[in-house]
């Protein structure tokens, strides 16, 4: 058997598998959020990284837009389940969520108008972070696997400015720093996955 061709199939094979079983740890993962997935996922991720690594260049046919599709999906799933447990590990449990997937946050005093906020009133920020969090991911993963990591700059440019009022508050900025670096640095190496793969 030629040593291109064995080389070629176990790379493939490799790819495929740990794309697959990091797609289906991070559904896992996304419906019923268990940290001992999402570690699961990590490996299996870690493995397809280093397969599209060594495989070699010729893509065989049809497997290109399979492994296409499996990094898409580990991106978008896995992507918010990593978030959440970067944020658990960074910051516990200490900020109550809101009724829209945001934090509740002291309300902010409007200057010069003593009676604008009634003693322990709380707001929420951040909310809508689901919708805005898979959107990065496809956009990100998106960026990497066509090439062009200039991309990243302009879904960080973006979803800082569509924050940026939001975040006077040191428990939502913490949580946007956090719940975004672990939500494009899962998303980037799922992306790259699959760059690597059919480079």
């Amino acid at each position: 058997m030629n040593t291109v061709y064995l080389a070629t199939v176990l790379s493939w094979s490799a790819l495929v598998f740990g794309l697959g079983a990091a797609t289906v740890l991070s559904v896992l993962a996304w419906l019923k959020p268990r940290p001992v997935v999402l570690w699961f996922a990590t490996g299996a991720l870690g493995i397809a990284v280093v397969a599209a690594a060594s495989a070699p260049d010729v893509v065989p046919p049809g497997l290109g837009a399979l492994v296409g599709g499996l990094g898409l999906a580990v991106a978008v799933f896995g992507g918010g389940p990593a978030a959440t447990t970067a944020l658990n590990l960074a910051m516990g449990g200490d900020v109550a969520p809101g009724l829209h997937g945001g934090i509740l946050v002291p309300a902010r005093q409007v200057p010069g108008d003593a009676q604008s906020v009634a003693p322990g009133a709380r707001r929420e920020v951040l909310r809508g972070g689901l919708t805005i969090g898979v959107l990065e991911r496809v956009a990100t993963a998106g960026s990497i696997i066509a090439g062009f990591p200039e991309g990243l700059a302009i879904v960080v440019a973006v979803k800082g400015v569509g924050r940026f009022t939001e975040l006077d508050a040191a428990e939502a900025r913490e949580r946007f720093i956090i719940g975004t670096f672990a939500s494009l640095i899962w998303a980037c190496a799922a992306g790259l996955a699959v760059h690597l793969a059919i480079r």
